[in-house]
């Protein structure tokens, strides 16, 4: 069973970054476009950014120019990089396949912008 473990999040001060990670186990990653995710209190979970296998990727609107996706399929991980974070940034990031997310959810990792 494919088990996603989210990392990296924490509390920072509007204007600031964060890394992400997500640790995906078993030999099919490559397999997968995988995206990031988030989920703010009372909000529907929505797709943040994706990358396919070959390092083609795609944001949110909300994500564009300050968020940036990457992945190396040798270490099962994909990560997010969040540039001039902003408070309404804040929710809990997960990772899952993507734009469909059949993979069981991880505990996901909170992120919170706030000064």
């Amino acid at each position: 069973q494919v088990q996603l473990v989210e990392s990296g999040g924490g509390l920072v001060q509007p204007g600031g970054s964060l890394r992400l990670s997500c640790v995906v186990s078993g030999s099919i990653f490559r397999v997968y476009v995988m995206g990031w995710y988030r989920q703010a209190p009372g909000n529907q979970r929505e797709l943040v950014a994706r990358i396919d296998n070959s390092g083609r990727t795609n944001y949110a609107d909300s994500a564009k120019g300050r968020f940036t996706i990457s992945r190396d399929n040798a270490k099962n991980t994909v990560w997010l990089q969040m540039n001039s974070l902003k408070p309404e940034d804040t929710a809990v990031y997960y990772c899952n396949s993507a734009p469909n997310s059949f993979l069981s959810w991880g505990q996901g990792t909170q992120v919170t912008v706030s000064s």
